[in-house]
């Protein structure tokens, strides 16, 4: 049996009951465990993440220099554009803005509390011809 039987992303906020219902909103999670302080959820696929309570959380100022970036998501998606709608529609922000024109491979967004993450898109992979 392995020593580690499986790993938590946790991020440090004010609200970590409002941090939670954002990220089980995004990630279509459940949560799994909760105390006074901490709030525990796993996503669909399998993302496990929870939100402790500090009062004194700085969130981080990415991608300006001063509270840099602390801790760093990604998450994988198929279409940019309807996961952005659904980050800004639960109250994240984007914050690494490129060109307007075209499609991005990935984008840069702050959740409610300003913790930095990022959305890579997945390209679906056609079977093989022949």
């Amino acid at each position: 049996m392995a020593l580690v039987q499986a790993g938590v992303v946790v991020l440090d906020c004010a609200e970590p009951e409002k941090l939670a219902a954002f990220y089980k909103a995004l990630l279509d999670a459940e949560e799994t465990h909760t105390t006074a302080n901490r709030v525990e959820i796993k996503g669909a696929a399998g993302t496990r993440m929870a939100f402790r309570r500090d009062v004194n959380a700085t969130p981080p100022s990415w991608p300006r220099p001063e509270h840099s970036l602390q801790v760093h998501l990604d998450f994988l998606v198929e279409d940019l554009d309807e996961a952005e709608r659904k980050i800004v529609g639960l109250g994240g922000r984007p914050v690494d803005t490129k060109e307007p024109a075209g499609l991005f491979e990935e984008r840069g967004y702050a959740d409610p509390a300003g913790h930095s993450f990022t959305l890579l898109r997945v390209r679906p992979t056609a079977p093989k011809q022949g």
